[in-house]
């Protein structure tokens, strides 16, 4: 909130680049449905905390000890996270099913737009979409959405 020479708060306008995920473009332009979008956020979600994007520099954290499932305070050690949500991210992987699991994982997790994720599988122009919507339909019921 910004406050103008009176002292008043404003609001302050916000806007999002849809450009920036695939999926949330689609979304903006009504081509995948709230059930289907909520399921690849949570996907997405799984997939970074699992911290499975590829490492451009080398990692300067300290190397996990020996303290058992929690650290100190109770907090859960960041190594066993890691490990639930790439066990949770390989399930819901799993759960969509064989040929699916490509584009949704293109897409939804690396961020490549459809026509980019289609010529990288091989498949005909416009094919990833369909292929995309079916794999977001698995993807929502395996979540319960």
């Amino acid at each position: 909130m910004i406050a103008d020479e009176g002292g008043r708060v404003r609001g302050r306008r916000v806007t999002a680049n849809a450009a920036e995920s695939p999926l949330g473009w689609l979304r903006a332009r009504g081509l995948v449905s709230a059930r289907q979008f909520d399921a690849g956020e949570r996907l997405r979600a799984e997939w970074t905390a699992a911290n499975l994007a590829p490492s451009v520099t080398m990692r300067w954290d300290a190397s996990p000890t020996a303290r058992g499932a929690r650290g100190p305070g109770g907090a859960i050690d960041p190594t066993l996270a890691q490990i639930a949500a790439k066990r949770r991210f390989e399930a819901a992987v799993a759960a969509v099913g064989g040929g699916l699991g490509d584009i949704l994982w293109r897409t939804v997790c690396a961020g490549e737009g459809l026509e980019a994720a289609e010529k990288a599988l091989g498949w005909p122009k416009r094919a990833g979409k369909l292929v995309l919507l079916l794999a977001l339909d698995r993807l929502a019921d395996h979540y319960s959405i």
